[in-house]
């Protein structure tokens, strides 16, 4: 299944109205990514806001034939979410954390703890997985989740197809329980 508004040609990033309509037609996706992994609705918006910037400051190099918008997009997200979890180890405290966030609206706050209670059912089904390798999880996630083809997953990922449908078949059988759920995979890192 396609992503939802996914369009076969190369969007237009450098200009205003041109990365405007892509923010419109990618942001309940990107929002959707970010939910999944993020409880905190201020957290969320800011980095889904961190996203956007990101994808309009390297808009320039995006290549269309190396795979569609919406895999290219999940990949600057996944290296957002990253940067971000690698701060969070770094900063010294609580008041640090708070410091640089924006203030959201009633509303905005609202909208934002509905779209989190909503994903409730995908954090409890992500803690029973929590137990699959960090490789496994991730090609299982941009496939299974964010409904994106193994070769866009792979993009996104940056391996090869063949790697992640590797990561899939043995996600899926650990979560059935017919092998260990801590897979991990010497042989393939060496493929990316």
């Amino acid at each position: 299944m396609r992503s939802p508004g996914q369009k076969t040609g190369p969007p237009e990033l450098t200009t205003h109205d041109g990365f405007g309509a892509f923010y419109e037609e990618h942001i309940d996706a990107v929002l959707g990514f970010v939910t999944r992994r993020v409880a905190d609705p201020h957290l969320a918006a800011d980095l889904t806001a961190d996203i956007f910037l990101a994808a309009m400051g390297s808009a320039t190099g995006y290549r269309p034939n190396r795979g569609a918008p919406i895999a290219w997009l999940f990949g600057i997200a996944r290296n957002v979410l990253s940067g971000h979890a690698r701060g969070l180890v770094r900063e010294s405290g609580a008041l640090a954390r708070l410091s640089g966030r924006r203030l959201l609206e009633d509303e905005d706050v609202a909208a934002l703890e509905e779209r989190i209670d909503a994903q409730r059912a995908f954090r409890s089904l992500a803690e029973r997985h929590a137990a699959l390798s960090e490789p496994l999880r991730a090609a299982l996630d941009l496939v299974v989740i964010d409904q994106l083809t193994p070769a866009e997953a792979a993009q996104a990922l940056g391996v090869t197809q063949a790697t992640v449908r590797v990561r899939l078949h043995r996600a899926r059988r650990a979560l059935r329980g017919t092998e260990p759920a801590a897979v991990t995979e010497p042989k393939l890192e060496a493929a990316r």
